[in-house]
């Protein structure tokens, strides 16, 4: 495990475990947390040995509060070095939010309050668990704020206009089960079966081919930029990739032998 003073980093079975670790600050983002995320992710997509990953918040009160508002306070009467350290930080920062299309899934494991920033993190995910006793948000307006980090883009996107206005201008909280029914998040289950559910999940993922996988994101978020008919015809990458690959032969031979696959990743 590798430990920063802002996250946590394990890699176990081919899955990345990220722990956002501010559990004093109900692990709310400053500079260093979302350098360190973005270096995290850079390594996940380089190392073709990581096939999926996990993100928590430490703790049981929140997965990630959204940004640390009296960091922000603070930074008014920073010293010009600090200052200066905090701009090279967000100069080399690819934040989460901003990976439009992050090849390997993303899983949030949501152990408590997911607002602002936080909830745009856990959006920018391709599946979120959710304990029960956890909330979501935007509540930005009320602190004079928006929420500029995709926030009012993707919100409408994944539960529609109508419900996304109605809690993006009032600033109010969603219940986890409230954001299951709107198709926000996949699952809700008690925070004792929040691990074991999220482990479940994983388990499935890398029970299928991991460039099967890639493919299926790539084509499917990307397709959605796109009319029904360009996003069938358009020849997407990863699907090329996979095409040519030996797990697209060790698939069937599996089954033609009645024996479980043997993925390679190539």
């Amino acid at each position: 495990m590798i430990e920063t003073d802002t996250t946590l980093f394990e890699v176990r079975d081919r899955c990345a475990w990220i722990t956002l670790n501010r559990p004093e600050a109900l692990n709310s983002l400053n500079p260093e947390l979302r350098w360190q995320l973005s270096q995290h992710l850079d390594q996940v997509e380089a190392d073709e040995d990581i096939w999926l990953t996990v993100i928590t918040g430490a703790g049981e009160r929140a997965f990630c509060a959204g940004a640390d508002l009296k960091q922000r306070a603070r930074e008014q009467d920073a010293s010009p070095e600090q200052q200066n350290e905090w701009r090279r930080l967000q100069s080399e920062t690819r934040h989460i939010i901003e990976r439009w299309y992050h090849p390997k899934p993303i899983i949030a494991m949501v152990n408590g309050f997911a607002l602002g920033g936080g909830l745009e993190v856990a959006m920018a995910c391709d599946i979120i668990i959710a304990a029960d006793h956890s909330e979501f948000g935007l509540p930005e307006p009320r602190r004079g704020l928006i929420a500029g980090s995709a926030g009012v883009h993707r919100l409408p996107r994944q539960i529609g206009l109508k419900p996304a206005m109605g809690y993006m201008l009032t600033g109010r909280h969603m219940s986890a089960e409230r954001a299951f029914q709107l198709g926000l998040v996949n699952e809700v289950v008690p925070a004792s079966q929040l691990l074991q559910t999220t482990e479940g999940y994983v388990r499935d993922i890398l029970s299928c081919a991991p460039l099967s996988v890639r493919a299926t994101k790539e084509a499917t978020m990307r397709g959605l930029d796109y009319s029904l008919s360009t996003a069938y015809y358009t020849p997407y990458e990863s699907e090329q990739v996979r095409q040519k690959s030996e797990d697209t032969l060790e698939g069937p031979r599996a089954f033609a032998e009645k024996r479980d696959p043997i993925w390679k990743g190539r």
